[in-house]
């Protein structure tokens, strides 16, 4: 008699979780065919692929203080709700994918009420670089996590945190996507150079960056007269950004989706950027860089005690160089980010340079450092931990 098909029960906060749940049921259905049994929260990808969610994830997917706490009493019901129908359908795997102020709470609530369900982790919380002791406290509740960046597994060993398996980062499998066709990107020696301007993706970092950078800006462009200088705005803030950029000197081309931001990244010689996932974009694609960031005041004050406390437990905040192990991207922070600075860097890394034939150097051992071995793809490694734990749960 065949055994009955398994039921996972995926729980995700956000779009992108969204994604790589649907990437990972894909991953599973070739394992397992078709017949396995979704249940979870999740958004259009997930529940296309055949995934019951428990309510529309768009309850708990937002994002700044003022919207959480705006939704709090929500999002608080939405955790108590998911904790039960996750034990009603007693699956025999939960996963959570990233989202840790809804998904966490969720895990650990679970754990707490039926401990016989392995609860399997997906994309680890930055424990490295904050509040390392989270990593402790999540091996009570998670049994196995997937981490999207190489060096996690030994953070994670080394901080006493759950047994974690590095299955890749979608943007590894987007080099080809990212990286220029022959020709496309014109040598540095051109007169007409182009400068990408990435000031972040939430409100509060545009507030922050746009004026510096503006000015960062008009200084690199003292020395390079047909500088083009490109701004790929993500579309939520399209209006707020085209707005604080007609206060500069030198006007960027704003640009918006993602198919004129990959156009940009081909053309583009060098980079001023935010702080946060596009400066692995930006290195992958070959695409030499300054990075500064400034944070508010609430975490500028938890900066000062982290000297005292040593809550964060990475030098460095820009994640190429964490990945590299290596200072390859120059990288200012609050003070320190200072338009004369910043700009005397772009402007080098505008020539063919010594900095910027380091930095390119650098850049192009990151491909190797994050590949999965031959033939895996990340959801491919991912299903492969959860298959592991679904037999396990056979055989208790």
């Amino acid at each position: 008699m065949n055994a009955p098909a398994p039921v996972v029960c995926i729980v995700a906060g956000e779009e992108s979780g969204d994604q790589l749940g649907a990437e990972l049921i894909k991953a599973l259905n070739v394992r397992l065919g078709e017949g396995v049994r979704y249940c979870g929260v999740g958004a259009e990808r997930m529940t296309a692929l055949g995934l019951t969610s428990f309510f529309d994830m768009s309850d708990v997917s937002v994002m700044g203080l003022s919207a959480v706490l705006a939704r709090l009493p929500l999002i608080i019901r939405r955790v108590y709700q998911t904790v039960d129908a996750v034990i009603a359908a007693d699956p025999d795997v939960l996963i959570i994918i990233d989202s840790p102020d809804f998904t966490h709470n969720v895990a650990k609530r679970v754990r707490k009420r039926a401990p016989h369900i392995p609860v399997v982790g997906y994309v680890s919380p930055s424990v490295w670089a904050w509040r390392p002791g989270r990593a402790r406290k999540m091996s009570v509740y998670v049994d196995e996590l997937l981490a999207l960046l190489p060096f996690e597994p030994g953070v994670h060993e080394r901080l006493s945190g759950p047994r974690t398996h590095y299955v890749g980062h979608p943007l590894s499998e987007m080099v080809d996507d990212l990286r220029p066709a022959p020709g496309e990107r014109l040598p540095v020696s051109a007169d007409q150079k182009t400068l990408l301007v990435l000031p972040g993706s939430r409100g509060s970092e545009i507030d922050r960056l746009m004026d510096v950078f503006g000015e960062t800006v008009a200084l690199a462009a003292e020395g390079n007269p047909d500088l083009k200088v490109v701004l790929p705005a993500v579309p939520h803030l399209e209006d707020r950004i085209r707005s604080a950029a007609e206060t500069w000197r030198v006007k960027p081309d704003v640009v918006a989706g993602l198919e004129a931001k990959r156009h940009a990244f081909h053309k583009a010689h060098a980079a001023l950027a935010a702080s946060g996932t596009v400066t692995l974009e930006l290195a992958l694609a070959g695409v030499p860089m300054v990075v500064a960031y400034k944070v508010d005041w609430f975490f500028r004050r938890l900066k000062e005690l982290n000297r005292l406390f040593k809550f964060a437990s990475v030098e460095s905040f820009v994640l190429p160089n964490i990945i590299l192990e290596a200072k390859a991207i120059p990288e200012f922070l609050d003070d320190d980010v200072q338009p004369p600075v910043l700009a005397a860097h772009l402007t080098s890394l505008l020539t063919d340079s010594a900095e910027r034939t380091a930095q390119l150097k650098e850049l192009s051992r990151l491909e190797e450092v994050m590949r999965l071995p031959e033939g895996y793809s990340q959801s491919a490694a991912a299903a492969d931990v959860v298959l592991g734990v679904l037999e396990t749960r056979k055989k208790a």
